[in-house]
């Protein structure tokens, strides 16, 4: 079996209005990375990936970039074990 992470994601900068989270979720589909992306109230994107190691480290490392019109600062990511999450989904 192939080990899988889970890494819980706080990404600063010009990161609402830019379509980063629809990048996101496209994104980590590609990678065939799970888990969930949101916008928070105080102008950051939270996002959580669960995956092979591999495809999730490529998710973190894209959260750098982000979309085409982001313009990132920061990204704090956190490691942990994988919670069972199936599918990527855009939360509100």
């Amino acid at each position: 079996m192939t080990e899988r992470t889970r890494a819980h994601v706080f990404v600063s900068g010009r990161v609402q209005g830019v379509f980063y989270r629809a990048t996101t979720r496209d994104t980590a589909r590609e990678h065939g990375v799970d888990g969930w992306v949101r916008n928070l109230a105080d102008g950051r994107v939270e996002a959580v990936f669960e995956g092979e190691t591999d495809a999730v480290d490529a998710m973190v490392e894209w959260c750098h970039e982000g979309s085409p019109a982001a313009s990132v600062t920061a990204v704090d990511a956190d490691y942990g074990e994988p919670e069972g999450i199936s599918g990527f989904e855009i939360r509100r």
